[in-house]
């Protein structure tokens, strides 16, 4: 049975993960990653890393799995980052699709 630490540790993981899907659509949808920083992309991937090496330390499930989930997803967000770094020319022609 799941106790009531390691459900708040998934429901969490799961609020800040999810919370990165709408940038990744976005980015997927307008071909363009030009309004997010690489910068921040890089330091956030570091620190979830160094996030899930700690809950491999302490063996904490909820910790492990949902920095794994972080951790795709924002690989994702890195390679769309990458793959769109030239500006779409579609958004010089129809600027209200963001």
């Amino acid at each position: 049975m799941m106790g009531t630490t390691d459900a708040i540790g998934f429901l969490a993981g799961a609020l800040t993960t999810i919370a990165f899907v709408p940038q990744a659509l976005k980015m997927y949808i307008t071909k363009s990653g030009k309004d997010v920083s690489a910068r921040m992309l890089m330091i956030f991937s570091v620190g979830v890393i160094l996030w899930l090496v700690y809950g491999i330390m302490i063996e904490s499930v909820p910790v492990i799995l949902a920095n794994v989930a972080t951790l795709v997803l924002s690989g994702t967000i890195i390679a769309l980052k990458i793959r769109y770094r030239r500006p779409n020319p579609r958004d010089t022609q129809n600027p209200g699709l963001r």
